[in-house]
């Protein structure tokens, strides 16, 4: 099994505020996949996926355990309810890859290439997610603990009733975010590079921001309170 152990992103933290705590998967030696279809409920216990080509297959409700995804194709891939366990998964790339409803759980996502991913009633605990960029991620009702989202681009992700916990966006783009009825606690903002809210920015309470955060939140939040702002 992976040895993982937790820590934080060793960014200086306000007070009262508290870091998410990362990852640190170390994968056994694993055996090539042995190729074919997903199979769904399937279990895949130290799998090396290389290069594989899962477009379209159906690993609904599959386990997948101290496994690695290395440059996979996951357009339409179907992994609804699915369980990522001590895994990493780097460079995979992919439209509408569905894990709604699914389990990540010290999990590493690096220079991924994704759109249209499904997560929404997902679960994410201890999760990074390094590099790449991912357009209209949907995580809607999904519960984020200790989530790192660090050096990658999030286009118009929509976290729509979604609760998060410890969350970190460090060194990350962050662009039309909708935090519409979304709960927040302990998740810091400050390490944006770039911070954009669409909808939800009176659901940012439990959140941490820097002032020049504020400042360009201004008319966002003069809109939302109704203020008219007029040389």
């Amino acid at each position: 099994m992976a040895r993982r152990a937790g820590g934080g992103t060793g960014r200086p933290g306000g007070a009262g505020v508290k870091g998410a705590r990362r990852p640190e998967v170390r994968l056994p030696a694993l055996e090539p996949y042995a190729g074919g279809e997903l199979e769904p409920d399937g279990d895949y216990d130290g799998v090396d996926f290389r290069g594989t080509d899962l477009a379209g297959q159906d690993g609904a409700g599959a386990r997948f355990m101290d496994c690695a995804l290395t440059e996979c194709a996951l357009d339409g891939t179907a992994l609804t309810r699915a369980r990522v366990l001590d895994s990493v998964l780097t460079g995979v790339r992919g439209i509408g890859t569905d894990l709604a409803d699914a389990t990540l759980r010290d999990v590493e996502l690096v220079d991924a290439r994704l759109g249209g991913t499904q997560l929404h009633g997902a679960v994410l605990e201890r999760v990074l997610i390094r590099g790449g960029k991912i357009d209209f991620l949907n995580l809607r009702q999904a519960r984020l603990r200790d989530v790192v989202f660090q050096s990658c681009v999030l286009v118009e992700p929509d976290f729509g009733g979604a609760r998060l916990e410890r969350v970190e966006f460090v060194d990350c783009a962050l662009r039309a975010a909708d935090f519409t009825a979304a709960t927040l606690a302990d998740a810091d903002l400050r390490g944006a590079a770039e911070l954009g809210i669409s909808a939800g920015v009176d659901r940012l309470a439990g959140a941490v921001i820097s002032p020049a955060q504020l400042l360009d939140l201004a008319p966002v939040l003069a809109a939302q309170l109704g203020i008219r702002v007029e040389g």
